[in-house]
């Protein structure tokens, strides 16, 4: 029985289901970073994260058919993520407690980002495209309220922006090496995997470091209102020294995110 269901883990299907899951995963990093550069040169705008991408994809020709293929691509992310948390990964370390609680962790993220797309697919707009500033300051506010609540948010913050600073560490360090067949991609293709692999993780993490930070702060300050999301930790970069231009490049760096998962997609160790 064991057996069994270590090969259905290994299955073709489960492999198509992960790199699907790549290509979703890039087409929504790449529409928010779009969205993130209309922000940087003109007020307002879509709101850039999550819900903003699936909002523009649904103003599209056949919006409403790639929004159900995305969500069953995640879907499909989500279990092969299972599969790892299951059998162990791919690599000579893949089957260590710590890569398997990470993939476990992992599958449960990306089967409520499914449920969520699937959701907004089937109708429920509320679901997808709701505010996650919105949303991040109500949960930061019940969370506030509860016996330890300002230290329990500032844990929270504290280990997201761990996690920010932990992507974008490896990322420069181009530990995203290992996991693809960097053997089979032509001097092109490796130059563009690196540039994008490193430009868009140390973007991703510096997005995931700063709204760490933005939690921290709420949890000092005791005020709910100090936690972003997204949409408006990326907006946060527009009001530094630096300007929109900040933002811009973080928009880029998130769009480059996209496309490197979408290489991922093609090349990745599954």
């Amino acid at each position: 029985m064991h057996g069994k269901a270590r090969r259905a883990g290994n299955s073709s299907a489960v492999e198509a289901g992960g790199r699907a899951g790549f290509v979703a995963r890039g087409v929504i990093y790449f529409l928010v970073g779009i969205l993130a550069l209309r922000i940087a040169f003109s007020d307002g705008g879509q709101q850039a994260d999550r819900g903003g991408a699936l909002a523009e994809i649904a103003q599209k020709p056949f919006g409403s058919v790639l929004l159900w293929v995305l969500g069953i691509a995640l879907a499909g992310m989500a279990l092969w993520r299972l599969s790892e948390a299951a059998f162990g990964a791919a690599g000579p370390d893949g089957r260590k407690a710590t890569k398997r609680l990470a993939s476990a962790g992992r599958a449960v993220f990306y089967a409520f980002v499914s449920y969520s797309v699937l959701l907004f697919a089937a109708g429920d707009r509320g679901s997808g495209s709701g505010s996650g500033d919105a949303q991040s300051k109500d949960i930061t506010a019940q969370a506030l309220d509860m016996p330890g609540g300002r230290w329990l948010v500032g844990a929270v913050g504290a280990v997201i922006a761990g996690a920010g600073l932990w992507i974008a560490g490896r990322a420069a360090l181009r530990k995203f090496h290992k996991h693809l067949r960097m053997g089979e991609m032509s001097p092109a293709v490796r130059r563009a995997v690196d540039v994008t692999g490193v430009f868009g993780g140390i973007s991703r993490g510096v997005v995931f470091a700063v709204a760490g930070g933005f939690a921290v702060a709420a949890a000092v300050k005791a005020r709910s209102g100090e936690a972003k999301g997204m949409d408006d930790t990326l907006r946060s970069f527009s009001t530094t020294p630096a300007g929109p231009w900040l933002l811009a490049l973080i928009a880029v760096g998130l769009a480059a995110f996209g496309l490197f998962s979408c290489a991922n997609a093609r090349y990745r160790r599954i």
